[in-house]
């Protein structure tokens, strides 16, 4: 039988001849020769000439091993001849790139540092372009509104009423409810000690008609509608659909994108001002319970810790809070691209930044709510 591996000495370098059987069954004699091959320098030439029926596992062995005995020498060129298989190309690559991925990097140096940050900044940079495109094109769309009335699509955006706001109704209020339960309990215990039992109701009407009613909600519906619509879009992208809608001379923006926003704009205050009635009722509750105020002195001292800004300094938040979270949605949405892998770490990514942006935003109410003595 002839050897499969037959290491010749040239004047330029080496040739290795292989010849013989090199499918997959012969590939424990394949990988004893290899063991015995010697570090070399100058030029390799790998002569696939007179191998037989070449598999891809010998050919991978081969690679690996020059990879071991001759990597370590810069000096080493490696070319393949004699009609190589045809995948040899594709694991040459695979091999690189698994170097790359397990080779230690390199010290960081001032120079690489700041090439990572211009990378960023130019990523950012675009991502900031992509962002003001994405509002001008809604803006264009709600723009011919006024001249187009058809372009409202108000069958669509009945749909997604129903879908992001009829259907968040239970848990948006189960949520609601078990919050402000547990504030008026934590509220109750730390009041108590000072015979301040009564101000657990200007705690829970306070937190939750300015922060915590419209901050759950939008959390929420973040959860749910934003994801919902990077994912619906996501399909849509993957499945070319978006792009036959162009086809036909539509617009994604006016079928896709603005429906949902305005629909979120509409269902996010009305779940707010639900959100705030279950959060006092299950406050009034806790403090029927466990504090023993009825009812009617719950009400009145409701009353008397309300100001007239106290309601609407929560729902004023609720459009905006809508407006970021569409967005946030629909943008990821349009950029998914090639994989179902992209469209899962898109909407992941959605659902992150629209709470994000949706905790910015409130923070930078507060600020502005204390400036103006709101």
């Amino acid at each position: 039988m002839t050897a499969p591996l037959a290491l010749e000495r040239q004047s330029d370098g080496w040739r290795l001849r292989l010849s013989g059987d090199w499918s997959l069954t012969a590939i424990p004699s394949i990988e004893a020769q290899l063991q015995n091959l010697p570090a070399l320098e100058g030029t390799l030439v790998c002569d696939w000439t007179q191998a037989r029926a070449p598999g891809i596992s010998p050919a991978w062995a081969l690679l690996r091993r020059l990879a071991e005995t001759c990597g370590a020498l810069p000096a080493l060129a490696v070319r393949h001849t004699g009609n190589p298989p045809h995948f040899l190309e594709l694991l040459q690559k695979l091999h690189v790139e698994r170097h790359a991925a397990y080779s230690v990097q390199a010290p960081p140096t001032l120079e690489r540092l700041v090439g990572k940050l211009g990378r960023w900044a130019v990523l950012q940079g675009r991502h900031g372009r992509g962002v003001i495109v994405f509002l001008g094109r809604i803006a264009t769309v709600v723009g011919e509104v006024f001249r187009r009335p058809q372009a409202l699509r108000v069958s669509s955006i009945a749909r997604h009423i129903y879908e992001t706001g009829i259907t968040a109704i239970p848990i948006v209020s189960l949520i609601a409810f078990l919050i402000s339960v547990i504030v008026a309990y934590l509220g109750a215990q730390q009041l108590s000690r000072f015979g301040a039992d009564i101000f657990v109701v200007d705690l829970v009407t306070i937190a939750v008609l300015r922060e915590m009613g419209v901050l759950l909600t939008a959390i929420i519906v973040a959860g749910r509608s934003g994801s919902a619509f990077a994912a619906e879009i996501g399909v849509m992208q993957l499945n070319e659909e978006t792009d036959a809608l162009r086809a036909m001379g539509m617009s994604p923006i006016e079928l896709l994108v603005v429906p949902r926003v305005l629909a979120l704009i509409i269902v996010l205050p009305l779940l707010t001002v639900i959100a705030d009635a279950m959060g006092l009722a299950g406050g009034g509750l806790l403090s029927l319970i466990n504090l023993h105020i009825p009812l009617p002195q719950f009400t009145a001292r409701m009353r008397e810790a309300l100001s007239h800004t106290t309601f609407w300094a929560g729902l004023v938040k609720a459009p905006v809070f809508a407006v970021l979270i569409a967005m946030v949605g629909t943008y990821r949405g349009m950029q998914v691209r090639d994989s179902a892998r992209e469209l899962g770490r898109l909407t992941t990514v959605a659902v992150v930044q629209s709470i994000f942006m949706v905790i910015l935003a409130d923070a930078l109410f507060a600020v502005l709510f204390v400036q103006i003595n709101f």
